[in-house]
């Protein structure tokens, strides 16, 4: 019987619940912690180290069979990475509709406050605007979904999925997901101190529980873990434009 873990590993963990939430405590922890130092220093630099050890995790664990399992394999049904962007444009929008309608132009709104992470200069031309939107965009794009999809909707997934199945396994995976975005908004810090915003931080928390389940949803259906990459490639997009031009105006 094949193992998914490569033979050093496999001496240590078994590839089940544990493993996954071995992988949750020594990742998510750290991330939260550094996300929450980044919002109050404006130095986002460590940040990217955390995604690219995100990202490399399958690769440092799992063997070629291991990889395969978790959705690193050509798409079967490659329909679905079209449909995959869509919805994550349209949830992305709709979230940003969602958070004007509740709380506008206020700190409130998640839209509003990750934006600040961007630091767009309060006076700036359309063409450099137009630049600094590209660049967001593009980092925006790659980064976080490939971390992230690798590996809360590949090796966490799948390392819960064989202990409780795939139904539940997407719960949990999606619940680590939502929880640790608590440190991107929800727990803000605002005037030089920190203070949690309960009912949108309960709304944001929910969405992007919501947003998770869609994004395991495309893996399924793609059969491949791009299904899912895309999917949040497209929700960053549609979130980065809503903050660039409808946030902070044309």
């Amino acid at each position: 019987m094949q193992n998914e873990l490569k033979p050093f590993w496999s001496k240590i963990f078994n590839f089940n619940w544990k493993f996954g939430l071995f992988l949750i405590l020594v990742i998510c922890i750290p991330r939260f912690i550094l996300v929450l130092h980044a919002n109050e220093t404006a130095n986002y630099a460590f940040i990217g180290v955390i995604m690219l050890i995100s990202a490399i995790a399958p690769f440092v664990f799992l063997s070629k069979y291991g990889r395969n399992k978790i959705g690193i394999k050509k798409p079967t049904k490659s329909q679905w990475l079209g449909i995959a962007f869509v919805i994550g444009i349209l949830f992305s929008v709709a979230l940003y509709f969602l958070g004007d309608a509740l709380y506008g132009n206020t700190i409130e709104n998640w839209y509003t406050y990750i934006g600040k992470s961007y630091n767009i200069p309060e006076v700036i031309d359309a063409q450099s605007k137009l630049q600094l939107f590209g660049i967001m965009a593009v980092t925006g794009m790659i980064f976080s979904p490939i971390g992230e999809e690798l590996f809360f909707r590949g090796i966490v997934h799948s390392s819960f999925a064989n202990s409780v199945g795939d139904s539940k396994a997407s719960l949990i995976d999606s619940a680590a997901f939502a929880l640790v975005h608590i440190s991107h908004f929800g727990l803000v810090f605002i005037n030089q101190e920190w203070k949690l915003l309960v009912l949108p931080t309960l709304i944001w928390v929910l969405s992007t529980f919501l947003i998770s389940i869609l994004f395991y949803l495309c893996r399924k259906r793609s059969g491949s873990i791009l299904g899912a990459i895309l999917c949040h490639s497209a929700f960053n997009l549609g979130m980065i434009y809503c903050i660039f031009y409808p946030i902070i105006g044309n």
